[in-house]
Formats: structure tokens, C-alpha cells, sequence
């Protein structure tokens, strides 16, 4: 064997999206003047650093941590995905403005991580080990684990190796097994990060704390509580457990879109057949706003950028099929959340009403969103512009309230112009008297069962 050294003077970094410089390497063996082998690996100068209670840096800088996750599925292919399909989804993931990627719950496909090192999307991959455990899994992990590491160890977009996903008893075995995991990760990669993940959203559980950052899955309102005891629980963990890494690592609801509503509680029972989008957006809108204020949580992930196949289950009205995605499982719509985090993240212009689908209206009094990241928008109802538009719980987010629908068709339209340019959208709501669900929408379970 034979080992090579080289000195880079003055190196361009590689900054994530606002310049994903890649070098590349290439080693050739060469026989009497001849390539016979030739490899080419990228090689990206960058250094990751978490600062508990403060946030991730690139290159020494502050840098956002808009995270996305996605499922290697797609409907009527299952996992037998091409590079195209792959393709699809990064520029579906860079389109809503993400900044990193949550790969769950496997490693996926080497093509989609080297797409990442040029696009300069911030990358998490994990293993398998994901919420049963048979105590006979621990060199099938390690295994997983270290060749993993190897085959993906020149990718600069990752920066974090994922242990477990909300894996329990038999706690001590859990445990034991994913420090090994852990010390594993770091003997064949001291400079990455690891990361374990646990549903139960207290720090004192008995299979946490083996990891270099602790990963917590939260559904508030949807298997648990209310919507918005996100706020106390993080301000909990601040106060508790200021020097420990966290990360948010799924929230989110289910969106079935044949089903909407504007009679919308705090908490939905997700056992029941009703999924509304517009519940899934109520949930999107507040949680963010408080991920979004709280540096604390290092980086979150909205579960799940793609609705996806989920074999066991039968929920929402639809057998086989998680719908938390911000897109359907053929890619074909985007939901509202989808508008809700491009506002908020992209730096491409954003105008766009909420509820186009929830256009059989329930109520005569009601309200209109907008998301706008262009500047305060005008909205107009039936041709007559509505007063008292307010900043909702971010400052793309406009809401206004008590505007009164007529009977029969009725128009609403935004208009904002920005540089010159007039964007805008417009949607049809339907009112022909009023109606209301009659649907027990509480639900007050502890934990979720780590779906």
C-alpha cells in the first residue's frame, strides 16, 4: 500500500447552501504507464459544531437548521427507486427551503448522499435499529453501523451517525447496545457526531443519554396533549438540562386531503377516521413558531416531507398509508404546511391563501391566511379588499378575522406587489348555510406508540 499527502493553500469551504464547494480526489493505479484502477471520491472542507443551547455552526459560523425527513418510497415503486425519483425528491426538499435531511430509518441510497454533497443539504444518516428489539440484534447493528461509516465516510454533507430510533425494552440491553453503537461510531469516526432517539420526550429515560446528541420525537396534539404544549415541555428541557445537545427530530400530523374542517380543537384523536389538513396546518403554523424561537432545539425535523407506506396500519380512512408528508405519496399536491415552511424558509418569493381544498365552507363568519414572504399582502373578497389583516405566529403569516362570506360562490384573492412585480393567488370557497362536524376531536395520551 502506498499513502498520499497534500497541502490545500488558502481552500474554499464547503458552506452548506450558499456554496457546497466540492474538491474531488482521485486515486489511480497505474501498471507500466497504464490506469488500471481509478477511484473518485469528493472531498469537502467544512467542521460541524453543536453549541448546546445555542445552535449549529458551519465553518464557525451560526447556521439554520431547517430539517426536513423523508422515507425512500414512492407510490407504485415501493423502495426500487431510480436516480430520477431521487432527484425528484432533493429538488422537492430544496424547493420548501430545508437546510438538512433526517434519512430515516435506514441507510439509503450512496447516489442521494453524493447529490446532497453538491446541493449542500446537511445530512443525518442512521441504521435500522428502529422501535422493536429482540436482543439478538447487537452485531447485526455493529455491523450495519461500521460498514455504513465506511461507505459513506467521504460524504462532507453528513455530519451525524443515527444509533436508534425509539428503541425500549429491554432498557438496559437497549442501552448497553447502543453505547457500544456509539463507541463504535467513534473509533471508525471521531469528527462525526452521534445521535439516538427517543419518543417519550423526558431526558431521565433510561435508554437515553448515550449519544452525543439526544434526539426526541414530539407529536403534540396528535398522539399526545395539545398542540401547543410543545412550549412548556422545551422550556422545561432549557431550564432542566441547559448543556445537553437536543434535537426535535419528528412532530407532525396526519393530513388526509378529501378531509377538512374549520372546527379545529387543540388535540385530534388520532385513532379516529378524521385526519383534516386543516389540523395538520393549525399544528405546523403553532409548533414551528416556537421551534423557530427556541434556539435550545439544535436542529428539528418535520415528520415527514412525502406521505408514505405504512403496512400495518389503517387510519384516516386510507389502509396502508402514513399521511404526515407535506406532499402526497405520489408527489402530485402539495398541502398547505408544504406553503407554511417554503414561507418561512425559502428565500423564493411566497404568496399563498391557505384552505383551497376546505372550499365547502362551514361557517359564514370566518377567517383567511396568507403566507407571504414578499411583504404585508391585500386580500380581496367578492372584488372588495378586506381591513384588518394581522401578523399571525411568524412575520410571513397574516391572518384576518370576521370577514363574512355570501351565499353561494365566493372569491378571495391576494395581491402583493414587490420590486415592480405582481404575484398572486386567488381560491373558491362555496357557503350554502351553516354546518358543523360533530366530531370528538380530544385526546389526552401520554406517550405515543412510536409510529
Amino acid at each position: 500500500t502506498a499513502g498520499s499527502a497534500f497541502t490545500i493553500k488558502k481552500p474554499t469551504l464547503w458552506q452548506g447552501r450558499e456554496n457546497p464547494y466540492l474538491y474531488k480526489v482521485v486515486s489511480r493505479l497505474i501498471k507500466d504507464g497504464q490506469v488500471i484502477d481509478e477511484m473518485v471520491q469528493p472531498l469537502g472542507l467544512r467542521k460541524y459544531e453543536i453549541v448546546a443551547g445555542k445552535g449549529f455552526y458551519l465553518n464557525g459560523e451560526k447556521y439554520p437548521m431547517y430539517g426536513v425527513t423523508r422515507h425512500q418510497d414512492w407510490w407504485g415503486l415501493g423502495s426500487a427507486l431510480k436516480n430520477e425519483n431521487h432527484d425528484f425528491d432533493l429538488a422537492t426538499i430544496m424547493d420548501v427551503g430545508a437546510t438538512t435531511v433526517r434519512f430515516a430509518h435506514y441507510q439509503q441510497s450512496d447516489y442521494l448522499y453524493s447529490r446532497c454533497d453538491s446541493l449542500g443539504l446537511i445530512i443525518w444518516a442512521e441504521i435500522p435499529f428502529v422501535n422493536r428489539v429482540t436482543g439478538q440484534e447487537a452485531e447485526n447493528c455493529r455491523n450495519q453501523l461500521r460498514e455504513m461509516i465506511r461507505q459513506s465516510f467521504n460524504h462532507p454533507s453528513i455530519y451525524v451517525w443515527g444509533l436508534h430510533n425509539e428503541v425500549y425494552q429491554p432498557h438496559q440491553y437497549t442501552k448497553e447496545l447502543t453505547q457500544s453503537l456509539h463507541d463504535l461510531a467513534k473509533t471508525e469516526d471521531p469528527d462525526r457526531y452521534t445521535v439516538s432517539v427517543n419518543g417519550y420526550g423526558h431526558m431521565e429515560h433510561p435508554v437515553n443519554l448515550v449519544a452525543d446528541i439526544q434526539g426526541m420525537n414530539r407529536y403534540f396534539g396528535w398522539y399526545e396533549k395539545k398542540i401547543q404544549d410543545i412550549k412548556p415541555w422545551v422550556e422545561n428541557l432549557e431550564k432542566e438540562y441547559p448543556h445537553q445537545k437536543l434535537m426535535l427530530t419528528e412532530y407532525g400530523a396526519d393530513a388526509n386531503l378529501n378531509h377538512q374542517t374549520e372546527y379545529l380543537g387543540d388535540a385530534l384523536n388520532w385513532t379516529k377516521e378524521f385526519y383534516p389538513e386543516t389540523f395538520a396546518t393549525k399544528t405546523h403554523e403553532y409548533q414551528w413558531s416556537v421551534i423557530a424561537a427556541h434556539p435550545y432545539i439544535i436542529a428539528s425535523y418535520l415528520w415527514n416531507t412525502f406521505d408514505f407506506c405504512a403496512p400495518m396500519w389503517v387510519r384516516g380512512g386510507v389502509p396502508a398509508r402514513n399521511m404526515k408528508g407535506l406532499v402526497t405519496f405520489d408527489r402530485k399536491i402539495k398541502k398547505d404546511s408544504y406553503f407554511w415552511y417554503k414561507a418561512n424558509w425559502s428565500k423564493e418569493p411566497v404568496l399563498y391563501l391557505t384552505q383551497r381544498r376546505n372550499w365547502d365552507r362551514e361557517k359564514k363568519e370566518t377567517s383567511v391566511t396568507v403566507y407571504s414572504n414578499i411583504g404585508t399582502p391585500k386580500v380581496y373578497l367578492n372584488g372588495k379588499e378586506l381591513t384588518g389583516i394581522r401578523e399571525g405566529y411568524t412575520p410571513v403569516h397574516y391572518i384576518i378575522d370576521n370577514i363574512t362570506l355570501d351565499m353561494g360562490k365566493n372569491i378571495v384573492k391576494t395581491v402583493v406587489v414587490k420590486d415592480g412585480k405582481t404575484y398572486e393567488d386567488e381560491i373558491e370557497w362555496v357557503y350554502n348555510g351553516e354546518k358543523k362536524r360533530d366530531s370528538d376531536q380530544s385526546v389526552n395520551k401520554e406517550e405515543h406508540a412510536g409510529f
